[in-house]
């Protein structure tokens, strides 16, 4: 009984990656359109959705905005999953990037899409991706290319290369993100990947209420650090400002050119910017009042 089952839902599981739906037994199809069922090792027939829940916290002390994404097939719904989860995350004022969320989405091919729930937190910040699949054992490799459990149907879909993890970790190192992949409660796998929101611009008027220089000039806060920098330094020129601060070139090269007009650093003979002596006679006043 169990092998007839087997050799009927074998048909189906290939047709459900293939996006083809017509002429299978209605006892595999299920109740729901929507349904897509999957032998395990042992043949016992896991109940598997081809449909997600993605939960918004709008703040932790509130009951999240819930909604259901579906599709009819497993590449439809990797698509609209992914679509809708980038949509929301930054509307919530995420700044994730599509080809990121798109491979942790595709990840979730492995574990058959079974009870996929995406939570979108931090504004848009931090998306974490649960399922109740078989879960990763080796959490390190997950992260090297080549390294992959992709089976003939799977990769109908996915490149099934082993590529996924390793991608969406290398695009959020260099946007400054962070992926983790942890075990789930009881079974399976969360996967939360997250990137910083870039700090606002200061505004190019803003001022300390601090006390300021002679004849009534004032430093902006960022402009006290790039003096900062030359004390700790010694000697700085914009690239180094621009690097250590996360500002552009041409903000580095206006900020050590105002503390210049202020007399309170001057370049040296290798053309970085050094402390006056009345920069170092001002340091008291600038910092301590």
């Amino acid at each position: 009984m169990i092998s007839l089952w087997k050799r009927q839902l074998g048909g189906f599981m290939k047709s459900f990656y293939a996006g083809e739906t017509k002429g299978l037994p209605v006892s595999a199809l299920g109740a729901s359109d929507r349904a897509a069922s999957y032998t395990d090792e042992s043949g016992t027939p896991p109940a598997r959705t081809s449909f997600a829940r993605i939960a918004v916290y709008d703040a932790l002390t509130a009951a999240p905005r819930v909604e259901e994404v579906s599709g009819h097939d497993a590449r439809s719904f990797i698509e609209a999953l992914a679509s809708r989860t980038y949509q929301l995350s930054h509307e919530a004022g995420g700044a994730l990037p599509y080809v990121v969320i798109r491979e942790v989405v595709e990840n979730l091919i492995h574990a058959r899409f079974h009870e996929v729930v995406v939570t979108i937190l931090d504004s848009g910040a931090t998306v974490r991706f649960a399922d109740q699949g078989p879960g990763i054992a080796d959490k390190d490799r997950v992260f090297l290319p080549g390294f992959s459990t992709a089976t003939e149907e799977m990769k109908c879909v996915i490149k099934g290369v082993g590529s996924g993890l390793p991608v969406a970790r290398e695009c959020l190192t260099f946007s400054g993100g962070t992926i983790v992949v942890e075990d789930n409660l009881g079974r399976g796998t969360v996967v939360t990947i997250k990137v910083d929101p870039a700090p606002a611009p200061e505004p190019e008027n803003a001022t300390t209420t601090t006390a300021g220089l002679q004849g009534g000039q004032r430093l902006t806060t960022r402009q006290k650090q790039v003096l900062s920098l030359v004390i700790e330094l010694g000697a700085v020129g914009p690239t180094v400002v621009s690097r250590e601060l996360g500002v552009g070139l041409s903000t580095a090269y206006r900020d050590l050119a105002s503390l210049e007009d202020c007399g309170l650093i001057h370049s040296d003979e290798t053309g970085k910017r050094v402390l006056t002596p009345a920069g170092v006679s001002s340091l008291d006043q600038l910092f301590n009042s």
